[in-house]
């Protein structure tokens, strides 16, 4: 691994308020039905408190007594929906408010907003999506504390640091298999096990304009995408993953050979038509077919 580098470097929400005077009531009633509770557990305190109520009052001779039980569960049950309802109302207002700081970010013409604006809308699209999400422009992800792009041979991390940050306070270490970046001293910005393993003697790290630090990871696999930087980080839809034409021509006929083959199949897939593969096999199947009229191939699945 090689370092090239030697620039200057929401509120709680709280559960609904009761009434003065339930409190006191809870609070005179706790004393009695709590050591019962413990001895007992709550079964037994049910027990115990179905039987006082059947000695001590007429209260099951009631023949509206059903009515009063349903009434009371309709009210404990309204009460838990109007508290689902805020809280789907919370969710909605800190969307509006995601979509706001986008709308601000968005005004600014200065390039040096472009990535929050950008990251803002990832925010935004993660919530809409689910797990899986869009891949950005670079075939990677932008994420709270870091971004990352990739083409099928390398992948690039890049991690806001504080302005003025120098090399000797980053703490960058990468193995074949796992990732850890951040500043001495403090918790690290990245820690995990790498999507797929890399090679260690062609990955480096550098600081840039003082900002970000840049990391860039050679693949061993140089003909899969990933799905994700680190294992158990949000992953992204591989099949929307666009590699650059232009630099098709750079690579050597072999791997453009293999590079063209798996997006012809991954087009395939996502119109749901065979591979290439299975392309193949079909045409093996019928040449062997056309060459053996004697034989039945009535029962033959051509797959």
């Amino acid at each position: 691994m090689a370092i090239i580098s030697d620039i200057e470097e929401e509120p709680e929400h709280q559960r609904p308020s009761t009434s003065s005077s339930s409190e006191s009531s809870a609070g005179r009633y706790d004393g009695i039905l709590k050591p019962i509770l413990d001895q007992q557990g709550p079964l037994g305190l049910m027990e115990t408190m179905i039987d006082f109520i059947r000695r001590k009052t007429d209260l099951f001779k009631d023949e509206s007594l059903e009515k009063k039980i349903s009434a009371i569960v309709s009210s404990k049950r309204k009460y838990a929906e109007e508290r689902k309802k805020k809280a789907a109302e919370r969710g909605l207002e800190e969307t509006g408010k995601a979509e706001k700081r986008l709308k601000e970010a968005e005004v600014k013409s200065d390039s040096t907003e472009k990535e929050p604006a950008d990251k803002l809308k990832g925010e935004i699209k993660a919530k809409e999506n689910g797990a899986v999400r869009e891949p950005n422009k670079g075939n990677g992800l932008d994420l709270e504390n870091y971004s990352w792009t990739q083409t099928l041979q390398e992948v690039t991390v890049t991690v806001p640091v504080p302005p003025g940050t120098k090399s000797r306070f980053i703490a960058c270490e990468i193995k074949k298999d796992r990732l850890k970046v951040g500043l001495k001293g403090q918790p690290p910005i990245i820690d995990g096990d790498l999507y797929q393993s890399v090679k260690v003697d062609d990955c480096f790290w550098s600081i840039e304009d003082a900002k970000f630090i840049s990391v860039l990871l050679t693949k061993q696999n140089q003909r899969e995408w990933w799905k994700c930087l680190v294992k158990g980080d949000p992953e992204i839809d591989t099949q929307k993953a666009e590699p650059e034409s232009s630099k098709l021509s750079d690579l050597d006929p072999e791997t453009r050979q293999t590079v063209e083959k798996m997006m012809f199949d991954q087009r395939q897939k996502s119109m749901g038509l065979p591979t290439s593969d299975e392309m193949q096999k079909q045409d093996i199947l019928k040449k062997f077919m056309a060459e053996h009229p004697e034989m039945d191939f009535s029962r033959a699945k051509i797959s």
